[in-house]
């Protein structure tokens, strides 16, 4: 397993399982087999409405907790310190450890600095390892970045071979934050999965158009949580430490890059509108 050391010298497994949409019943399963496979890192989230059956496994996994590396996230409707202070509690109740590894604010919207005064308290306490942000485009990210206590070690953003995130990116390396990828695979759009320059790369190597994705962007240096309940995909996307990309291969894929989201724009007014009917 590859490493990151974040912003404030804790280490972070590069390649982890992430249980967005899994269902809760699933969970549990889900994230034991991925440990069995030999995930270390699990990311999860407050509005996954999982967080229970991460903490079941992590019970039941027969592991040191200090072998896990945990990430979960506060959502917008416990935005504010207050509602923040309370839900940290709670996730830590049903993740049944005493910290978290990695805490971000899911999205920039409502008071996301009071939620960030409650994380940089939780910080403080001991309850939380490292914190940061989740789908903060590069205004909001440096807008926090400037004006908080303890700088974000993370940003979670959409990142993929077409939208790699070049500019977020490069302010986020500016200020000493690690880009960490949700939707490594696009959820599929654009016929992901059936791209010419990605398949023709695999075929180099004996190796699938997810493992080429998963490669390429760890060698840009982003860490990633690719997510499937078939325990055959756990294995297939956590075996991509045995190859490398060239530097041509590289380029190939970084061409594909269309610069924009696959899903949504915290730009668009009715996608903010949307967010808002979930508070």
């Amino acid at each position: 397993m590859d490493y990151v050391t974040l912003n404030n010298g804790v280490k972070m497994p590069k390649l982890g399982y992430g249980v967005y949409q899994t269902p809760p019943e699933e969970t549990e399963r889900c994230v034991l087999d991925a440990i069995r496979i030999g995930y270390r890192s699990i990311d999860t989230a407050q509005a996954y409405g999982n967080e229970e059956g991460v903490g079941n496994a992590m019970a039941k996994c027969g592991l040191p907790r200090e072998d896990l590396f945990i990430t979960t996230k506060v959502w917008i409707s416990n935005n504010g310190y207050e509602k923040a202070k309370a839900s940290i509690e709670e996730s830590l109740k049903k993740l049944q450890t005493s910290y978290i590894d990695l805490l971000l604010i899911h999205q920039p919207f409502g008071d996301y600095y009071g939620t960030y005064r409650a994380m940089e308290e939780a910080y403080k306490e001991g309850k939380v390892r490292a914190i940061g942000v989740s789908n903060f485009y590069p205004d909001r990210y440096l807008d926090l970045f400037h004006f908080s206590e303890i700088k974000p070690a993370v940003n979670q953003v959409e990142t993929h071979v077409f939208q790699q995130q070049k500019i977020a990116k490069k302010y986020m390396e500016k200020h000493g934050t690690q880009i960490m990828s949700w939707g490594p695979f696009a959820e599929g759009k654009n016929n992901y999965f059936q791209n010419p320059v990605l398949k023709e790369i695999g075929a180099k190597y004996g190796k699938s158009v997810a493992q080429v994705a998963l490669r390429f962007l760890l060698q840009s240096d982003v860490v990633v949580i690719p997510k499937s309940t078939h325990e055959n995909r756990m294995k297939e996307n956590f075996d991509v430490f045995d190859f490398a990309l060239t530097g041509e291969d590289m380029a190939k894929i970084e061409a594909l890059d269309g610069g924009e989201s696959l899903f949504f724009s915290h730009y668009d007014p009715e996608t903010v509108e949307w967010f808002m009917t979930m508070v």
